[in-house]
This record gives structure tokens, C-alpha cells and sequence, in this order.
């Protein structure tokens, strides 16, 4: 047993190192948003990250591509790309050359995502023209090609037309065509299916994997839908009140959860088998910043909680295989038993 802990090697494309992200206060050290999170992601590989709102899954993507809020800053931690590139300590000016280029991002809300006052086409070609340095008629092309790539009708005359006169489905394969118009080594997508119906989610589903398949481009996802993330990706990640509680692959996280958070998710999960009985939900709710204290973030929701979760804070510790979670039921079994919620 030991304590887990995202470790550089040349060939992880992020690196993220006991990230600290504070939201900023006239006085004080400000209230701690992101709290110690640590993980990498190799190349070519899709991790997922799940919980509920509020537990900090967008604000970790943001910090990424440094878009936080101007209420929130790094309060300590590292990331970095590729081993050399800082991202962290990266100006305004220089972490822009980073955006669309070498780290791209689907939004959750395209609607809102996508400039309502500029065309199609213009959104896809000053993507090219900036980062590629692509001529007016080489990011015309460009763009052409990329719309038929997602898989949308009549790409020349979509260039000229404007988001509002999209369906839903066609704007976010808009948003996935700019973010893959420079084949970056990286794409996150924050909730990429959200408020799509099924059959268009499998659609969207489909495309990123076939991006991955054909680009060889790593993808950090985010999404409520455990679902989507057993179809789609080769870890998993579970945030909880800005702290990541447990971690492994697909298919040691769903077969032996070890936190009783997740072991919670999961059985909120809603099966044909569960037809005629009431939908298991966790009681309570995720801590505001000002309400997480000392100990464990989820021992007021926790049947287990001791004194010791409520008064100290446990240590994201790895078992077998690498699964790791954050509890001490977790810790005192070895990470021999199930999870109980």
C-alpha cells in the first residue's frame, strides 16, 4: 500500500501536481476550491471524471486551458504539458498559443459557446489562420473538410450560415470541428451530450471515439453519465467537493468501488431491474466551500463516518492494480472490501 501520486515520465502529456485552486477574498488565503489534485494523462488515452455538480470538474478543466473565473487563481501546484511546458506559470499571452492549438475544448453549452454574431465559417478559419498561419482560401478548405468529417451536410453552404440556425447536434459537431481543426494532442469536453437526445449523443459519442482512433488524441471527459464513461474511456476519476476520492480503471471502479461516494453514484444509476423501486439517491448535499472543515469532505453523508473522518483528513492511497481512494473503511480493509453505502 502507498500513497498515491501522479508521477511525470516523459511520456504523460499532462501532468497535473497537487493543483490548489482558491477563490480570491480581500482577506485571507481564500477558500480552497480545488484541493490537492493530482493526475496525468497519457497519450492517446480517454480519462473520465465524474460527480456531481458543484465538485469542481469544470473549474479543474478551466484551470487547464487558464480560463478561470477572475474571482478564482492557482494557490499552489503544477501542471504541465508534455513534460516542458508549464502551463501554470504560462502569461495570458503565451498560454493563448496553447488554446485550440495543443489543448482544445468542447464546452458543455454550444448555444452559449459559439459567437451567435459570427458565421460558421469564420469561427472554423480564424482557428486555422491563427495558429496554422493558413491563407484565406487554405482555412476555407479546411473547414469544408473538417465539417464533413463530423459528419455534417452541405459543409460549403453551413459556412456561411450562423449558429441560431443550427439544431443542437449540428452546433456541437460545429464545436468538436473547431476543436479539432488543429489536431491538438489534447481535447477536453465538459458534458459533450448534455441536452441531446439519445440517438444524437451516440452519434457525438462515435465521433470522439473515432477522433481518438484516427488522431491518436488524448481526451480528459467530463460527464455525469457513468454510461458514457464505461463506453468511452480507460480511467476513471471521481471529484468530490474539489477533491479527487477515488481512482482506476473502468472496470475496477464499477466492479469494486471502494469509496462509498462512488459506490453511492453507482447505485443511483438508474436499470430495467430497478423498475418498480424507488431511485436510490444520496442524501444531503456536496459542501459549500465554507462548510468543508477539517476531516473527511464526505462524512456528513457517509453511514460509515467515524470520529476520525470527521476530525482528519484522509490520503488518496493506492491498492492493487493501482486503484486508489480516498477513505479510511478503504484504508483499514486494505482495499479488500467493497465500498457500502
Amino acid at each position: 500500500m502507498r500513497e498515491a501520486a501522479a508521477i511525470a515520465t516523459e511520456a504523460s502529456l499532462l501532468d497535473i501536481r497537487n493543483l490548489q485552486i482558491r477563490l480570491r477574498r480581500t482577506r485571507g488565503a481564500g477558500l480552497s476550491v480545488l484541493d490537492g489534485v493530482s493526475l496525468t494523462v497519457e497519450r492517446g488515452e480517454t480519462i473520465g471524471i465524474v460527480g456531481e455538480s458543484g465538485c469542481g470538474k469544470s473549474v479543474l478543466s478551466l484551470s487547464i486551458l487558464g480560463l478561470l473565473p477572475s474571482a478564482m487563481r492557482i494557490g499552489g501546484g503544477e501542471i504541465w504539458y508534455e513534460g516542458r511546458h508549464p502551463l501554470h506559470a504560462m502569461t495570458d499571452r503565451d498560454i493563448r498559443a496553447f488554446r485550440g492549438k495543443e489543448i482544445a475544448m468542447i464546452f458543455q453549452d454550444p448555444m452559449s459557446s459559439l459567437n451567435h454574431g459570427l458565421t460558421i465559417g469564420y469561427q472554423i478559419t480564424e482557428t486555422l489562420r491563427l495558429h496554422l498561419g493558413y491563407s484565406r482560401k487554405e482555412a476555407r478548405e479546411r473547414a469544408v473538410w473538417l465539417l464533413r468529417k463530423v459528419g455534417l451536410p452541405r459543409p460549403e453552404s453551413l459556412l456561411r450560415e450562423y449558429p441560431h440556425q443550427l439544431s443542437g447536434g449540428m452546433r456541437q459537431r460545429v464545436m468538436i470541428a473547431i476543436a479539432v481543426s488543429c489536431n491538438p494532442g489534447l481535447l477536453i469536453a465538459d458534458e459533450p451530450t448534455t441536452a441531446l437526445d439519445v440517438t444524437i449523443q451516440a452519434q457525438i459519442l462515435d465521433l470522439m471515439r473515432q477522433i481518438r482512433e484516427e488522431d491518436g488524441t488524448s481526451i480528459l471527459l467530463i460527464s455525469h453519465d457513468f454510461g458514457v464513461i464505461a463506453d468511452m474511456c480507460d480511467r476513471v476519476l471521481v471529484m468530490y467537493a474539489g477533491q479527487i476520492v477515488e481512482s482506476g480503471t473502468v472496470d475496477e471502479l464499477f466492479e469494486r468501488p471502494l469509496h462509498p461516494y462512488t459506490a453511492g453514484l453507482l447505485r443511483s444509476i438508474p436499470t430495467p431491474a430497478k423498475k418498480n423501486s424507488p431511485l436510490y439517491s444520496i442524501e444531503g448535499h456536496v459542501p459549500a466551500l465554507h462548510e468543508r472543515g477539517a476531516g473527511c469532505c464526505f462524512a456528513s453523508r457517509c453511514a460509515h463516518a467515524t470520529e476520525r473522518c470527521r476530525t482528519e483528513q484522509p490520503e488518496l492511497v493506492a491498492y492493487r492494480g493501482g486503484h486508489a481512494a480516498r477513505c479510511f473503511l478503504a484504508e483499514a480493509e486494505g482495499g479488500n472490501q467493497h465500498a457500502a453505502v
